[in-house]
């Protein structure tokens, strides 16, 4: 099913050497773009845990929809739609803000830099990729919840949960630092 899909290999990702002598305050704004993706992997986690649920057959419809009330992403992106639909909306949202703003100023900085910024673009095209295919299935389960449906959206998780976060680990690795060292945000 998802063969089609152009996956980068991690083996090619470019890499800029480690900052030295990083203050604390220079170290903020990484560590403030780890906690962005610490709550894009939370969130993650509860859709997992969500689908292997409503794969069980052993919850209803109306149990995962309580649920998900509880999702912070729920509460802030209610008007983007069903819950993966919001979930998307987040991930794309960060994506397009670090596309349109964080990236070029990073690119700007050296090759080196241009070089992870042009593959975190990249990446970010087969995360989004993942993610409509996410969506697209998970409405199948939640339609008809068969065993086929499931499959097929728990194929699309597991790769969407193996490039995004690998993705958002070779981020914070590579430009975290950066971004306070080089006084861009």
């Amino acid at each position: 099913m998802i063969l089609d899909i152009g996956f980068l290999d991690d083996a090619t990702r470019p890499t800029v050497p480690r900052l030295e002598d990083i203050t604390p305050a220079q170290r903020a704004a990484g560590e403030h773009l780890r906690d962005v993706h610490d709550h894009i992997r939370s969130e993650l986690q509860t859709v997992k845990v969500l689908i292997q649920r409503a794969g069980t057959g052993l919850v209803s419809k109306a149990e995962i929809a309580a649920e998900t009330e509880k999702l912070a992403m729920v509460a802030n992106l209610r008007r983007f739609g069903v819950l993966c639909g919001q979930y998307c909306a987040l991930v794309n949202t960060h994506h397009s803000i670090e596309d349109a703003y964080l990236f070029p100023s990073i690119a700007a900085i050296s090759d080196g830099y241009r070089r992870v910024a042009d593959r975190l673009r990249a990446e970010h095209g087969v995360v989004h990729e993942l993610l409509e295919r996410q969506m697209a299935t998970l409405e199948q389960l939640a339609a008809e919840p068969t065993p086929a449906h499931f499959t097929a959206a728990t194929e699309i998780f597991e790769a969407l949960e193996r490039v995004l976060l690998s993705h958002l680990g070779y981020e914070e690795d590579q430009i975290g630092d950066a971004l306070g060292y080089y006084g861009l945000v």
